[in-house]
């Protein structure tokens, strides 16, 4: 018989199973299945999408905010308050409406607009004085609807007229145009 010119199975190192040929084989496996899942694309119809905006920051607290009203050392009292994007930035500002505190009678109110303090922690900062105390107005109703702040404000027509009953009423709104607040408003003059 003539011997076999092809090698003996015996002889070959890769044909024989050993231990540690088992494990490097079980560990790549187990290296390629785990990559495979990571790559994975997501869900069908997911597509990648950009990092998420940031979140708005939290509308700015009107209690703790100085405001530029003379109530001859007595406290103020914040009335109300709205908030919302005046400015289109993406982060809403809040109107608050203001005024002394008296023991009787209706004080005059302040419209302020109030923007986050400049470092986190700061309170909250007067950027626009809406209507001033010494304009003698009340202030009856409040909101931001689409930008703008409207309101409605009570007043008096001269000084003769009793501080407990106004005697004009006015529907204003002020957005917010080229770096100020422009109001817009119609009287309406109601007589005695």
């Amino acid at each position: 018989m003539q011997p076999s010119a092809a090698p003996d199975l015996a002889d070959l190192a890769h044909t024989q199973a050993r231990s540690a040929h088992w494990l490097a084989t079980a560990t790549a496996t187990a290296a390629v299945v785990a990559l495979a899942g990571l790559l994975q694309p997501g869900p069908a119809g997911a597509s990648a999408s950009p990092a998420a905006a940031p979140r708005p920051a939290p509308a700015p607290e009107a209690a703790g905010a100085a405001y530029p009203l003379d109530c001859a050392g007595g406290p103020h009292k914040v009335a109300e308050r709205v908030t919302g994007d005046l400015d289109g930035d993406g982060n809403p500002e809040t109107v608050a409406v203001v005024h002394c505190e008296a023991g009787s009678g209706t004080p005059p109110s302040g419209i302020y607009v109030l923007t986050r303090g400049k470092r986190t922690g700061d309170p909250a900062r007067v950027v626009a004085t809406l209507v001033a105390p010494g304009q003698h107005k009340n202030v009856t109703e409040l909101a931001v609807r689409d930008g703008a702040v409207r309101a409605t404000l009570l007043g008096y027509s001269s000084l003769d007229v009793p501080r407990c009953c106004p005697d004009e009423k006015e529907q204003v709104s002020w957005r917010w145009r080229g770096g100020a607040f422009v109001r817009a408003g119609e009287a309406d003059a109601r007589g005695a």
